[in-house]
């Protein structure tokens, strides 16, 4: 028997902090796709998407992309931005009816102005579009906040188990296969979720080394129940002021709710009994810098205050200040500055002129000056074809300039906001990460996937900013109570 399959999710992780709505022109600098966009975009992408689809492809079963928005993390979406998004799928969806069953990719942090709980809300209307009969199987990021409305809009829900998230497309056939099953009558998923009075420090979430290695191995040994068909832990996402903020576990059982909350139940023991380990020790910057002088180089610098894909602005300044007093260190950074752009552009390859750049700092905004050299002008597109944080393929900076320091130094400069989830950004426009001393990526834990092998040595350093990593400086107003480490 053939079935129908239709796929589509509204994809974003939405950081309250941040003063800035994120709106639609973010979802079309980033993925708006429609239909068969999807399928040309993440067939071959290491990407949940594209696993799905080779699930689907290997099984002979017709799957229907629908539509899907994804943006760089960012501040809430705003109601209108949220709304149309909704209105575009939902009418899509419309159109391809009847279905068989549906696949979902939601991120689950991602957060509206109406909607605290986006995803939890959207899934809902696609629950209620097809009703209770159809089988609604998807996945989540690692850094999911789950709702309890999450879980009961779906049928079963598979998390990333990597971070960077390197398994994407792993969990999407994981999900596929699952459903396949399901089809099939060979299995009766039920699932369970375990909110946790826990949220883990984000420095703390790497998950080749602990606190998390040894909880994953845990998890892994409670797995191999037969009974159990999926086990997924959601580290949170701690820069979205909503009551579901924190970390939790979601247990898919072959029938057995009792069996899935019982194995729940022990991961939650496990985990709870181990709260100390998910706080972290925190470099700031004069450690870091200093540092440097005794470790391997290149040395990764990672500004955990300035992440973007926790919703960071791409432009904190407070390292590159550093650097820049110190004089003693060959650096590479890149900054988010569409003016600083356009005033290179005003200048040709080799000529020098003064930079002005303005981003942020310890107490707001900040103007750095520097007299550098102009070393290209490009439009600021790049490939990546390797397993990378977030499995995407095609990368866009908009006009991008490249500009060296009088010490040899470099900085690239940037139109639009991207993830440092790629050497390609680099190498593409003419840098060879090997002659620095140190390189700063903007992010906590997703760029080592694509630094680790030409940085031999990797410092998470403490800055302030929207994702800063101490997450206990935040005024939260909506987060539930008690939860560890706010409450002890």
């Amino acid at each position: 028997m053939s079935f129908r399959i239709a796929l589509l999710g509204i994809y974003h992780e939405s950081n309250t902090f941040v003063p800035q709505a994120t709106v639609t022109a973010d979802f079309m600098n980033g993925y708006y796709l429609r239909g068969n966009a999807i399928r040309k975009e993440y067939e071959t992408a290491h990407n949940e998407i594209g696993g799905m689809m080779e699930v689907m492809d290997r099984e002979g079963m017709e799957i229907v992309p629908i539509l899907y928005a994804s943006a760089t993390p960012g501040g809430t979406i705003s109601a209108n931005t949220y709304n149309d998004l909704l209105t575009n799928m939902m009418e899509e969806l419309e159109k391809i009816l009847p279905v068989d069953a549906c696949l979902v990719i939601p991120h689950g942090a991602g957060v509206s102005e109406e909607f605290p709980d986006m995803d939890g809300h959207w899934l809902s209307l696609v629950r209620k579009k097809l009703g209770d009969s159809i089988p609604i199987f998807g996945t989540l990021d690692l850094h999911a906040n789950v709702s309890p409305l999450m879980v009961s809009s779906t049928n079963a829900l598979v998390a990333y188990k990597q971070n960077p998230h390197v398994d994407m497309r792993q969990r999407g056939i994981e999900a596929a296969n699952l459903l396949v099953q399901f089809l099939r009558g060979k299995t009766n998923p039920v699932q369970v979720l375990i909110q946790l009075p826990l949220a883990i420090s984000i420095e703390q979430q790497l998950t080749d080394h602990e606190p998390c290695k040894s909880l994953y191995a845990y998890a892994d040994e409670l797995s191999r129940d037969p009974e159990i068909l999926s086990l997924s832990i959601l580290h949170g996402f701690p820069y979205a002021d909503v009551e579901e903020m924190g970390a939790s576990i979601i247990v898919v059982a072959n029938g057995n709710r009792d069996k899935a909350l019982e194995t729940a139940k022990k991961l939650e023991k496990y985990i709870l009994n181990r709260r100390e380990s998910f706080v972290g020790h925190k470099n700031d910057i004069p450690s870091a810098l200093n540092m440097i002088e005794t470790s391997e180089k290149p040395v990764l610098l990672l500004d955990m205050g300035d992440n973007v894909g926790g919703g960071g602005p791409a432009n904190n300044c407070c390292i590159l200040e550093a650097f820049e007093e110190r004089k003693k260190y060959k650096y590479f950074v890149c900054i988010y500055d569409p003016d600083a752009v356009r005033m290179a552009e005003n200048h040709q390859p080799g000529e020098t002129f003064k930079l002005i750049i303005v981003g942020t700092g310890n107490d707001g905004i900040r103007t750095c000056r520097l007299k550098v050299k102009l070393l290209r002008i490009t439009n600021g597109e790049f490939q990546e074809t390797n397993p990378r944080h977030g499995g995407q393929v095609n990368f866009k900076m908009g006009r991008t300039a490249v500009v060296a320091t009088e010490e040899g130094s470099v900085i690239m400069l940037t139109s639009l906001r991207v993830m440092p989830f790629s050497l390609q950004q680099l190498i593409s426009q003419g840098v060879q990460p090997s002659e620095f001393d140190a390189i700063v990526a903007k992010g906590v834990n997703a760029p080592i996937a694509a630094y680790a092998s030409v940085c031999p040595t990797v410092i998470q350093v403490n800055t302030p900013g929207v994702t800063q990593a101490d997450m206990t400086l935040f005024r939260y107003e909506n987060r539930r109570k008690p939860l560890f480490p706010f409450e002890k």
